[in-house]
């Protein structure tokens, strides 16, 4: 939303539109030239600002032609100018060669590319790997730490810390981290180490701190312009773009020149300045008068207001993001040019006559009055919410409109908006490299461009007006904005409009009361609790909107990701442009009428289908999933999820996978609605971390998880995720056996109780399960092995299948007092019939008559995602004719191991793998096995 609106769409000003994206443009490519170019550029500014000056003193007929070229030369000599000279920072000084060596290995070649993630970084360790495969590799030094050179830095704290959440990674969960962007202004070498490069010198290097989580706790206090002195780390990076995700946190941000690892707390120098203290303290008073509010509010409030989202719910803040609501759980322009219209008014009757209304307007107030006011407004709002690009974007158009104002000038929307773009460009280059600043700017384009046309055509079909200006200015910021966020997440939701829609008469009031409760907190709690009751309300409401939105159909709907799926979106929304008034009312010509009402008709059909993209339609487009599948295994990346059909629309699922939303999408694909029971074989965030997934929007019927409780945070996790979804969590023991419909039965192989003493640890607890799948005359006999490693796997050898149970002993207790639904003996299946166990068939299932045993199996998941770690006289004994591996694209532990691969082979295996196939799905009969692919987007 512009701070201040603009005029009617048939008097918009577009003349400095080409200059301000011009010099967006050329500061966006000199970001990423290599430093070498400077003299190039500067010589090509200056020939360029020459040009322009010959262009502008030139004479003749194309006089306006001439004036416009020389506009456009001059601002981007001038953004060329600036960019060179604020870059210059990022390579000056010892601390950007220290964070950019060119390591190499022992062999004198360049170690493995890529940056370092978070991870490795959390817990000052080099990543490895789990499964004893080999790390990747990197440079260490004797004591088995990455080699990298100390310094003491005094620096001043240029915003506030951020806490970047944990992600997957491996089999575990790291840590949060926090980053905290500082302008070191000394640096000297740390006190007894002698670094080269590193001497005492004065400096203005940009940096990013990435503090480890056991000293969080005082990093977490510092206050913008604080002052301080430490030893840190200088970690080999290279800066990537600001707009980056969470997942690469540690990474720095474009306007960063290092990464640096306090070894530390800080010292303190220098108190930070009282404007930064007022507003810290005002920001402090807010978080308080939340305090007594639901999560949901306390939560949401203090992020609507002033950005602090440090206590919004995890899954509230997905809500918000899935329904297109995420730019109001961060701070935004709109909020400013919510403030400025109390104080200004909204657009005047007339934009070419200057004038003012709201609150100045009431009081009386002159143009000047009022423009120092809301400049005064303006500069206080930057300070307490933050100078994020957003706030920075509408900061400067509602500086420059109030600067019309001062002058009795007209307020003309897009000029305002162009040329505050084109002035923070200049001021502040990194800025054209902000996916926020760029939305923020094309939202607020949209509600210039297209939001009074839209407005006015609903109008003419005699919409309502308040309802046609909501909708046309909605509409119009989400087209302008919808090809954009493709990019940073391939996916469209349906539901975003109207989530919008419906948060709007939200929004003003909250903003309004949540700043109100903010501004009295220094001088009664009591009223700034009062004040945030009532705010209580709005915010609920919009909570209630976001977590409704998200659960409807369509939601969040997988779109072709990068340029291509912009483009292909850019598509669309002109298609539904032009082919949508029809059903919006009105009168028409008829002879235009026919064409675009068999457009709607068309639309209307053809969208639903290709976005919902149900299995039937999906099958028929892409042959996918394949008709009679028994088994698939999706590709999610570095993890385990195999999924085990029942009948249509049901199947078990083994695991989750590392990621919700791989999970849900892979189940979606395979029209996967209801889910018996979820097998966990155990507690790695790489198996369990997708849980969420597969709870989202299906009925599920139990989670059933192994008897060790290692490692304890991602046990609780799972409690907690089956007790929000009101799932009943089962144990499963060896020797347990279920049945579901007619052609799925699995017996629980391992482990133990208690554990063998050999075989500890929560790889080696994992559940393994023999299943039949298919038609029982022919089964397809399949070994799901978890991670079990060597020695639970040779365990497994020596024990073979467990003894039949007798009728009279009882299944375990399940756990936090849930109803077990099977008992041993008489096995109950899932949909609650009762049928006996035949112990013959138990034995000729698995290998024939006899002793119980294992026997050869039709497929087998490898365990431990192929790793060099198997036990390969169980898989002589297994033999499997299919061999599947779930292994993530380029992970860093060497999955598959190349000798694990070789040697199913050599047992006459066929070996097919994720990260080579994408999701795989077994079908036919045993005697007729088969195997089928299918790629589908990237996990990330």
């Amino acid at each position: 939303m512009p701070a201040l609106p603009s005029a009617a769409p048939d008097r918009t000003d577009y003349r400095l539109l080409l200059p301000a994206i011009t010099a967006w443009l050329v500061t966006a490519v000199v970001l990423d030239l290599d430093t070498r170019h400077r003299p190039a550029l500067l010589l090509s500014a200056l020939v360029g600002g020459a040009t322009a000056f010959g262009l502008l003193t030139s004479k003749g007929p194309h006089r306006s032609i001439h004036r416009l070229a020389a506009a456009v030369l001059l601002t981007a000599a001038a953004a060329a100018t600036t960019t060179v000279l604020h870059t210059a920072d990022l390579h000056r000084g010892p601390l950007p060669a220290l964070a950019h060596p060119t390591p190499t290995s022992a062999r004198g070649e360049p170690d493995s590319p890529g940056s370092p993630e978070l991870a490795p970084y959390a817990d000052g360790q080099p990543a490895r790997s789990d499964s004893g495969d080999g790390p990747t590799s990197r440079s260490l030094s004797g004591d088995g730490r990455t080699a990298k050179p100390e310094v003491t830095v005094e620096a001043t704290i240029t915003g506030d810390p951020k806490l970047h959440g944990s992600h997957t990674r491996g089999s575990a969960l790291s840590q949060p981290t926090l980053t905290v962007s500082a302008l070191v202004t000394r640096v000297r070498p740390a006190a007894g180490v002698e670094q080269a490069g590193a001497v005492a010198t004065v400096t203005r290097t940009p940096v990013t701190l990435l503090i480890r989580t056991q000293n969080a706790e005082q990093w977490q206090q510092l206050i913008p312009s604080t002052q301080l002195e430490v030893q840190a780390e200088v970690l080999p990076e290279q800066p990537v773009n600001p707009s980056a995700g969470a997942g690469s946190a540690a990474r720095p941000r474009t306007d960063s020149a290092a990464l640096l690892a306090p070894q530390g707390q800080p010292r303190i120098l220098a108190q930070p300045s009282l404007p930064q203290r007022l507003a810290a303290q005002l920001r402090r008073g807010l978080r308080d008068a939340c305090d007594h509010l639901s999560s949901d509010v306390r939560g949401l409030l203090p992020g609507l207001v002033v950005g602090d989202v440090t206590r919004l719910p995890d899954d509230l803040a997905d809500a918000f993001r899935s329904t297109d609501l995420g730019h109001l759980v961060a701070v935004s322009g709109a909020n400013l040019a919510i403030i400025l219209a109390v104080l200004v008014g909204g657009t005047p009757a007339d934009p070419d006559v200057p004038g003012r209304g709201g609150l100045a307007g009431l009081l009386g107030l002159s143009f000047r009055t009022t423009a120092l006011l809301g400049t005064g407004l303006t500069l206080a709002f930057v300070t307490i919410c933050r100078p994020d690009p957003s706030v920075l974007r509408a900061a400067a158009t509602g500086l420059i409109g109030l600067l019309a104002l001062a002058t009795g000038r007209p307020r003309r929307g897009l000029p305002t908006l162009a040329g505050a773009v084109l002035i923070l460009v200049l001021v502040d280059p990194y800025l054209a490299r902000s996916y926020g600043f760029l939305l923020s700017a094309l939202a607020t384009a949209g509600l210039l461009i297209l939001g009074p046309r839209w407005t006015a055509a609903l109008r003419a079909r005699r919409w309502p007006h308040h309802l046609a200006s909501a909708v046309g200015a909605t509409a119009a910021a989400q087209a302008f904005c919808s090809p954009v966020t493709v990019l940073l997440a391939p996916r469209i939701s349906l539901v975003g409009v109207p989530c919008n829609l419906l948060a709007e008469i939200a929004v003003a009031p909250a903003t309004l009361l949540g700043f109100g409760a903010l501004a009295v907190a220094p001088l009664s709690k009591g009223a700034a609790e009062f004040l945030a009751d009532l705010a209580a309300l709005p915010v609920g409401w919009l909570a209630v909107v976001a977590r409704r939105g998200a659960e409807l159909p369509g939601a969040e709907l997988a779109w072709p990701g990068g340029m291509f799926g912009s483009a292909l979106l850019v598509v669309v929304i002109v298609a539904l442009a032009w082919a949508l008034p029809p059903l919006l009312g009105g009168r028409r010509r008829s002879g235009r009428r026919r064409p675009r009402v068999w457009s709607v008709i068309a639309v209307t059909v053809l969208l639903p289908i290709v976005l919902l993209r149900p299995p039937v339609v999906s099958r028929l487009a892409t042959g996918w999933p394949v008709r009679g599948w028994r088994l698939a295994m999706c590709d999610i990346g570095q993890g385990d999820m195999t999924v085990l059909p029942v009948e249509p629309g049901s199947a078990v699922v083994v695991d989750a996978g590392p990621d919700p939303k791989s999970a849900d999408a892979c189940l979606r694909e395979l029209g996967v609605t209801r889910v018996p029971v979820l097998i966990l074989t155990h507690f790695h965030a790489d198996h369990a971390e997708g849980i969420p997934g597969v709870l989202r929007g299906r009925e599920v019927g139990a989670i059933e998880v192994t008897a060790s409780n290692e490692p304890e945070g991602e046990r609780s996790r799972v409690l907690r995720w089956a007790a929000d979804g009101r799932v009943p969590v089962l144990r499963a023991e060896r020797g347990e056996r279920r049945t579901a419909g007619a052609q799925l039965a699995w017996q629980v192989v391992w482990p133990t109780s208690p554990p063998a003493p050999d075989a500890t640890g929560p790889n080696n607890s994992s559940i393994a399960i023999l299943a039949t799948l298919g038609p029982p005359a022919a089964p397809i006999r399949v070994a799901l092995l978890g991670d079990l490693e060597p020695p639970a796997q040779a365990a497994l050898l020596t024990l073979g299948l467990p003894p039949t149970p007798r009728p009279d002993e009882r299944a375990p207790p399940p756990l936090a007092g849930t109803e077990p639904t099977a008992v041993h003996g008489t096995v109950r299946t899932l949909d609650g019939r009762a049928a006996t166990v035949n112990a013959a068939d138990s034995v000729d299932r698995y290998g024939g008559p006899g002793p119980p045993r294992l026997g050869r199996v039709d497929v087998l998941k490898v365990a431990h995602h192929g790793s060099a770690n198997q036990d390969w006289a169980l898989m002589a004994m297994l033999r499997p004719r299919l061999a599947l591996i779930s292994c993530g694209i380029g992970n860093p532990y060497g999955h598959p191991a190349p000798q694990t691969v070789s040697g199913l082979r050599a047992l006459g295996a066929t070996v097919v793998r994720t990260d080579r196939v994408g999701d795989i799905a077994v079908l036919g009969d045993a005697p007729s096995l088969a195997v089928a692919s299918h790629l589908r987007s990237a996990h990330g």
